[in-house]
């Protein structure tokens, strides 16, 4: 009982410094507006976008009118939910390509010096310069979007994926082959759970990859969407909007990232000595 209080009180406490900062800030922030430092156009205050953020958030018709209704009926959660759509859609687009071909990049000596100076040359070219492309070939609308979002997962979930596997021990490999393994029994026990940290990783680096493009995407490709919303505030100098929503996308990119956090502690407790909470 005192070792579970005590595991509480030290996640309370972590908790607590955790908001500390983000607490500071927003305390200096409301002073700076309210001594009227600075114009409320180019910054408003805290209290200012929160209320913008409840009027974004709150939806035109009441919960008697059905669930989806209000949920459809509330701009916010209607952004949200299609840039949410669109982060999943590419992400599994960029990885279902990414982890085959990592996997057999990895693997194999052949397959890595063919494609890898096709990698390296396409790597640095960020998914923004694709834009232009991208409309040109898909249009406007939800394809270019995943387009993008794909390329923008691809490369982080590849280049862990392939540094996952060339990074297994030698050891490993040359006592499974004196073990009488075959090189499925190699790959499927000793190369894919050595490399599941790096997979993990990745994956991790991928999908916040992806939250970040969808907003580009957003601004150019599409008519919806937090990106679009933020960028229709700017054009209307709706600064309290542009950061009510630069801060959802925060938390959504907090909560995502949280989530995978989990999701690797869960996956890899073996690996690293955790024990699921």
């Amino acid at each position: 009982m005192a070792a579970v209080l005590a595991s509480s009180g030290s996640r309370s406490s972590r908790a607590l410094r955790g908001v500390l900062i983000p607490l500071a800030v927003v305390v200096i922030w409301q002073i700076i507006t309210g001594l009227e430092w600075i114009n409320p156009i180019i910054l408003p205050s805290p209290v200012a976008v929160v209320t913008k953020w409840w009027q974004y958030l709150k939806p035109t018709v009441t919960m008697a009118e059905g669930f989806g209704a209000w949920l459809h009926s509330s701009e916010l959660l209607t952004d949200a939910a299609n840039s949410l759509y669109r982060v999943v859609m590419g992400f599994l687009v960029g990885t279902v390509i990414a982890l085959p071909l990592g996997l057999l990049m990895g693997t194999s000596t052949r397959i890595y010096g063919l494609f890898n100076p096709l990698v390296q040359v396409v790597r640095p070219i960020p998914p923004i310069a694709y834009i232009p492309l991208a409309i040109l070939w898909f249009g406007l609308g939800n394809p270019p979007a995943f387009f993008l979002i794909a390329l923008g997962a691809f490369f982080p979930v590849l280049m862990n994926t392939i540094a996952g596997v060339r990074h297994v021990d030698g050891i490993y490999l040359r006592a499974a082959r004196n073990l009488g393994a075959g090189q499925f029994t190699i790959f499927r026990r000793v190369i894919m759970p050595a490399a599941t940290p790096y997979i993990l990783s990745g994956i991790r680096i991928g999908i916040g990859t992806a939250f970040i493009v969808v907003i580009v995407a957003e601004m150019i490709a599409v008519n919806n969407g937090l990106g679009y919303r933020i960028l229709e505030a700017r054009e209307y100098m709706w600064s309290d909007k542009i950061i009510a929503g630069m801060l959802t996308i925060g938390l959504l990119g907090l909560v995502i990232d949280l989530g995978m956090d989990r999701l690797n502690n869960h996956l890899l407790k073996w690996h690293r000595g955790l024990e699921t909470k």
